[in-house]
């Protein structure tokens, strides 16, 4: 009986190695039904596989780490924004502040201050190509690596910035095995996150670097677990300095040092002086790193590029595409303006009803405030793309909701945007997906009703 699960666990594998070697080298974005085919197929491998009882932990750990090693020679398929990556790291290798400069302006004047420089802006796209990059300076520092070992080469670059999104994603299942073992919750639970096909082909495969973002996060948790709120201030920091996301939970942190009912005064007042000192270090991290690239044009160009995601971008939203229909039902025109500001402030709101009027909160209640509270931002948000969905799926991992796994299968709907020429949102496959997904969000916390309380 043994042998027979050895042997279904080594089919799992083989066939889900080929099926991500297919995925990497042979697919065109365009080719929606096979995209799909593979998708699913390969979720249901990943769960048949997290279903075997005698898999060991090191096991699931060294087959999920090949099937990224599959990725390690191919080219982002779904994406282009890894030409953007090396775009920039190439400016900074070459000395260029790369906030400071349009590629569409030094292409269209015949300037050439990177090798390959028309090759990657054409890769990049004329809608990312047009605006100033809005990436963080960790980021920035990842890229100029990957310039630094190929300075000429976007294919060596791949690998190199693929090997950054590798290590990261070790280094999670690293950590989280630790705050998930202190937290009292099965240490396999971190494979909803490492195993997860969504992880491996969107990060690993795509490129994407929310997982260097995650691990700044999660080291961070693991050392306020360990009470060394310090170490967990300036990793906080550099999460922040990888993608501004974790900018969000700044608010929840307020559970974790103050909250607590049972508090006198001077131990309140104690507690209120060390989230300053968090803040105030997180706060000053972050602006640690940006420093090397200030000029007066920074925050302008900076901020102006990030504006855009909230003011201008619209794709796979939820709740704002109905906001929007009554919009255009009252005022004729689209509202974004004002309803990206509005989805803004209730998000806000959110975060502070959490933070000030729940029950004090530690341990795998805190994990659930911010898995709610990053979930209610993207379900307001006007653009949700797919990569996003890797912050609540770790959130998850240390809670006991399992939603953002749901939503990280479902995520693939909304590529059927790629099968058109020009691209265009098909919005039936954007309401089956959040059809789906809240109507499993609203059976587990009716389940979990009467066992916690989010």
């Amino acid at each position: 009986m043994l042998f027979l699960e050895k042997y279904k666990t080594l089919c799992i594998v083989i066939i889900s190695a080929l099926l991500y070697f297919v995925f990497a080298y042979f697919l065109e974005r365009t080719a929606f039904n096979t995209f799909c085919f593979l998708w699913c197929a390969l979720f249901a491998g990943f769960y048949m596989l997290l279903q075997q009882k005698n898999t060991t932990f090191l096991a699931l750990a060294v087959i999920a780490i090949l099937f990224r090693l599959i990725f390690l020679f191919s080219t982002p398929n779904l994406s282009q924004d890894f030409y953007r990556f090396i775009w920039d790291g190439r400016m900074l290798f070459n000395g260029y502040n790369p906030y400071l400069y349009l590629p569409e302006n030094l292409v269209q004047q015949a300037l050439q201050p990177i090798a390959q420089a028309e090759v990657l802006y054409k890769g990049m796209g004329v809608l990312n190509g047009s605006h100033y990059t809005n990436y963080p300076p960790l980021n920035q520092l990842c890229f100029f690596i990957a310039a630094l070992f190929a300075s000429k080469s976007i294919f060596g670059a791949t690998i190199v910035l693929r090997m950054f999104v590798i290590l990261a994603d070790i280094g999670i299942l690293y950590y989280g095995k630790k705050v998930l073992a202190h937290l009292k919750i099965p240490v396999k639970n971190i494979f909803w996150y490492f195993l997860n096909p969504f992880i491996i082909i969107e990060m690993t495969g795509n490129l994407h670097f929310e997982p260097v973002m995650l691990f700044f996060l999660v080291l961070a948790f693991y050392k306020l677990q360990q009470q060394k709120w310090v170490w967990a201030a300036i990793l906080v920091g550099c999460s922040i300095a990888v993608k501004l996301i974790p900018l969000l939970f700044l608010p929840l942190f307020f559970q974790w040092f103050v909250k607590n009912d049972n508090n006198s005064i001077a131990s309140r007042n104690r507690k209120i002086g060390k989230l300053i000192c968090f803040y105030t270090l997180i706060v000053g991290t972050t602006l640690l790193l940006f420093l090397p690239f200030y000029t007066a044009s920074l925050i302008e160009n900076y901020s102006r590029s990030v504006g855009l995601w909230f003011g201008k971008f619209e794709f796979n939203a939820s709740f704002y595409y109905v906001f929007r229909e009554i919009g255009y039902a009252f005022r004729g025109y689209n509202e974004i303006a004002i309803i990206s500001k509005i989805t803004a402030s209730l998000t806000i709101a959110y975060l502070l009803y959490r933070s000030l009027f729940k029950k004090a909160i530690k341990g795998i209640p805190l994990y659930t405030s911010l898995l709610f509270g990053i979930s209610f931002y993207y379900f307001t948000a006007t653009t949700v793309h797919p990569w996003y969905i890797a912050t609540p799926l770790i959130l998850g991992v240390f809670s006991t909701y399992k939603f953002s796994v749901v939503w990280s299968f479902l995520i693939f709907l909304s590529y059927e945007s790629y099968t058109n020429t020009i691209w265009k949102e098909n919005l039936w496959f954007v309401w089956v997906e959040y059809l789906l997904l809240f109507s499993f969000l609203v059976y587990e916390i009716r389940s979990k009703s009467k066992l916690q309380k989010i």
